[in-house]
């Protein structure tokens, strides 16, 4: 039996639509590749739709986490979600876990768990809480 990586664990299927925010010389190519891969499609900055998923890569002076996920809301269907890819402790830009909670419920979003997908990166699933609508 063949057992899940982190990455398969944040729910990406083909035929998603995933718009990436906050890209920068330091993502990861790798896997943002590996999106690609997995939801058979390029990922796009600007929609014209409402998305799926948002994959959004945010540092400790990118500001806000709260502002950074009200902004990925705003083209997320009723039943997406958002994943906050931050950097792990110790490297440049790292988030602290309090700061993830707290703008997850600032925004109106509830954090569902963190996944570990690169050597640099962390992944962590934000959903809409039960029971709302945009």
């Amino acid at each position: 039996m063949e057992t899940a990586t982190d990455f398969d664990k944040l729910g990406l299927h083909r035929g998603q639509v995933v718009q990436e925010l906050g890209w920068d010389d330091d993502a990861d190519e790798n896997l943002r590749q590996q999106v690609m891969d997995t939801v058979d499609g390029d990922l796009i900055e600007d929609a014209d739709d409402a998305v799926d998923v948002v994959w959004l890569w945010l540092r400790g002076d990118d500001g806000d986490v709260a502002d950074g996920l009200v902004d990925a809301i705003r083209d997320l269907s009723d039943d997406g979600f958002v994943i906050l890819l931050t950097p792990k402790v110790g490297r440049p830009g790292t988030v602290d876990p309090s700061d993830l909670s707290e703008g997850a419920a600032t925004a109106g979003m509830v954090l569902t768990s963190t996944h570990n997908v690169s050597d640099d990166w962390q992944a962590h699933k934000v959903v809409r809480p039960k029971g709302s609508r945009r």
